[in-house]
């Protein structure tokens, strides 16, 4: 049986509707778990869908251990918290906490296979963003007799607004985007991922088990600036990018998106990771485990294009 937190977010959802629709697992085999109460929009929704329901919150152990009890898999969604993160956390106070604290339930509860989505930049990475990842990964690493599989998820497709500094689909009236460093971004579509995920958590535990892998496009790598050529040809209008220093991004953010000064610094240093190409993948896992149903990456042009038409 097979348990996902994190299945009415982004990738969580993905996942569960790849498993779903390809028929993967049966339902019954499949419990999601949620910090929401029953009787939610959150609750039911996932209720509908014929699969279980567990509540489980990050900050309580004991919640989790009890929702997972019965499952051998448990494919761990990344906390969204990333306000954990600000200010330099240390180790254990960051996002990790949620990690550490939903893994030591998930061996409490004799699960026999985690599987952690991770994030696509390098290990070790200059973005402080990676920083909870690389430490959750290591906790992993650790671990005795239970088996992991760590799955460095690609950048969103859908998230280029927030790499091109916030930038608004609707009423974005820049026609020059500050942006803190630039390179090829290996952009993966999130449905992409979830059908990837889904059929790397299928497979017996043996073919992934303490491995770690990128699953993104290697195809089609767009810089920022590319992003923004889409992004002009679609609404005819041009949107270009301006290279700062990080304290000017760090400004910017404060003044002009009104961030608060730990997010910012928090997310400015990203930059300094894609200065580094580190999220240029060359790791042909996504495609290979997509042609095995058929499919092809979907390109970022593509979604962007679908964003801001819709």
């Amino acid at each position: 049986m097979l348990a996902i937190i994190g299945a009415s977010g982004k990738l969580g959802g993905a996942t569960l509707k790849a498993l779903l629709d390809h028929n993967l697992l049966p339902k019954s085999q499949i419990v999601c778990c949620t910090s929401s109460e029953p009787g939610s929009n959150t609750w039911t929704s996932l209720e509908k869908k014929g699969v279980q329901v567990r509540h489980a919150s990050f900050d309580d152990k004991a919640s989790i251990e009890k929702a997972l009890a019965g499952c051998d898999k448990f494919f761990l969604v990344s906390t969204p918290k990333i306000e954990m993160d600000y200010n330099d956390a240390p180790l254990g106070q960051g996002r990790e906490k949620h990690h550490f604290t939903a893994i030591d339930a998930a061996q409490a509860a004799g699960v026999k296979h985690i599987y952690y989505s991770s994030l696509a930049f390098q290990s070790p990475s200059k973005s402080r963003v990676m920083q909870a990842h690389i430490r959750t990964e290591a906790y992993l690493a650790d671990l005795q007799n239970i088996d992991y599989t760590l799955l460095r998820e690609g950048l969103y497709n859908e998230s280029w607004p927030l790499y091109a500094s916030y930038y608004h689909l609707n009423d974005d009236q820049r026609s020059e985007v500050p942006i803190g460093g630039d390179s090829p971004i290996s952009w993966t579509a999130i449905s992409d991922l979830g059908l990837a995920s889904a059929l790397v958590i299928v497979a017996p535990s043996s073919e992934y088990a303490a491995k770690t892998f990128y699953l993104s496009a290697t195809q089609g790598a767009r810089t920022i600036k590319e992003v923004l050529e889409k992004v002009s040809a679609v609404k005819s209008k041009k949107v270009t990018t301006k290279i700062v220093s990080r304290e000017e991004l760090e400004s910017y953010y404060v003044r002009d998106i009104k961030l608060s000064e730990p997010a910012a610094q928090w997310w400015a240093a990203s930059y300094d990771a894609l200065r580094d190409q580190e999220c240029l993948i060359n790791d042909p896992t996504l495609e290979k485990l997509l042609a095995s149903k058929g499919r092809k990456p979907i390109p970022v042009e593509e979604t962007i294009e679908e964003m801001l038409r819709a």
